[in-house]
C-alpha cells in the first residue's frame, strides 16, 4: 500500500505517467498497474484517464491528502527508528529561495558539524515551489519569506531580516552615495529577478510605492547572473545584505543601503505542520533557533 501511495503521489505531482514512473524508478506499465491496484483496493477511481493523464477525480484529491499524511508518517517512523539504532542520520532536502542562498551555509554548516551522519541536498526554488514541494513531500523543509505572502499551515523559525541595497559598479555616479531612497532608483538600468520570485514581487512593491517605473531589460532566476551583469558596469541590481556581503567585497563593486519602510522582510525556515517531525528536521529547527539568536545577539 505504501509503495502504491508513493506512486500515486508522484503521478499527482508530475501530472504525467512517464515522468512519474521515472521518478519512482519503475516502468510506466508498472506505475499504471500500481495505480489501478490502489483504485481496486480503495474501491474508487482516482485518476481521469484518456490518452494521457487528465487530472485527479474528486475522490483522488481526497486520497492524495491521506496519502501525504500516511507516507509522511511512515517516513518519520523509519527515520526515528534508524536514529534510535544509529544516531541522527539520513538525507535532508532543503529548498531555498535564491536570495537566501548566500546565507544558507550559516545554517547547514554548523548543523552538519553537529550531525555528521546527515546529508543535505540544497535546491534553489521559488517560494511557491517550496510550499508546494513541502506539501508533496518532495522537500523536507525550506528557507523563504515569512511575513509577505500567505504560507498556509507550516511551522516557521525566523532566521534573519532581509534588508535591501543597491549593488552597483564603483564606476557609476550613484556609487558615491552613502544611502539612497527607492525614488532615487528612477532611471537606473536595473536587472532583477524574474517575477515568479517573491523577492521580485517585494522589490516591485517598493518601486511602485516610490513611483519608480518597473522596466528591467534583464531578468533572471539566478542571483549569479544578475551580479555578472552588474560587474560589467552597465547595470545595477537590488540585493539583500548577505548577497551584498558576498559580492560587494570585490574592489569594483559597492552596495548602497536603501531607505524606507519597504526595505526589510523576515526570512526563515519553513517546515511541515505535521507532528511529530522527523528527528533530522527537529534538529534542523533547533539549529535555526540557535542561528537566529546568534544573529540577533551580533546585531
Amino acid at each position: 500500500m505504501l509503495d502504491r501511495l508513493e506512486m500515486f503521489m508522484a503521478l499527482a505531482a508530475e501530472r504525467h505517467f512517464g515522468r512519474a514512473a521515472e521518478k519512482c524508478g519503475i516502468s510506466q506499465p508498472s506505475l499504471s498497474a500500481g495505480i489501478k491496484q490502489l483504485e481496486g483496493e480503495l474501491g474508487v477511481q482516482l485518476v481521469w484517464r484518456g490518452s494521457r493523464f487528465e487530472g485527479l477525480t474528486p475522490e483522488g484529491a481526497r486520497v492524495l491528502d491521506w496519502a501525504r499524511r500516511i507516507v509522511g508518517d511512515a517516513r518519520t517512523l523509519r527515520q526515528e527508528m534508524r536514529s534510535a539504532r544509529h544516531g541522527l542520520s539520513g538525507n535532508l532536502r532543503l529548498g531555498v529561495v535564491p536570495t537566501a542562498l548566500p546565507m544558507v551555509a550559516d545554517l547547514t554548516g554548523p548543523f552538519i558539524a553537529r550531525h555528521p551522519g546527515v546529508q543535505i541536498e540544497i535546491l534553489s526554488r521559488s517560494s511557491i515551489e517550496i510550499l508546494q514541494q513541502i506539501d508533496d513531500l518532495r522537500l523536507d523543509a525550506g528557507i523563504s519569506y515569512l511575513d509577505n505572502e500567505p504560507l498556509g499551515r507550516v511551522v516557521t523559525e525566523p532566521l534573519y531580516t532581509e534588508r535591501y541595497l543597491l549593488l552597483t559598479a564603483k564606476s557609476r555616479p550613484c556609487s558615491r552615495q552613502s544611502s539612497l531612497n527607492w525614488a532615487d532608483l528612477a532611471g537606473l538600468p536595473l536587472c532583477l529577478l524574474t517575477e515568479d520570485m517573491q523577492n521580485r514581487r517585494i522589490i516591485n512593491h517598493g518601486l511602485v510605492q516610490a513611483g519608480v517605473p518597473i522596466a528591467p531589460r534583464i531578468e533572471s532566476n539566478s542571483m549569479i547572473a544578475l551580479v555578472a551583469h552588474v560587474l560589467t558596469g552597465d547595470w545595477v541590481s537590488i540585493v539583500n545584505a548577505d548577497t551584498a556581503m558576498l559580492f560587494a567585497a570585490r574592489p569594483e563593486l559597492c552596495a548602497i543601503p536603501l531607505r524606507g519602510e519597504q526595505s526589510s522582510k523576515e526570512v526563515g525556515l519553513i517546515a511541515p505542520w505535521r507532528e511529530p517531525h522527523t528527528p533530522v528536521l527537529t534538529a534542523l529547527l533547533a539549529q535555526a533557533r540557535r542561528l537566529f539568536k546568534a544573529r540577533k545577539d551580533k546585531a
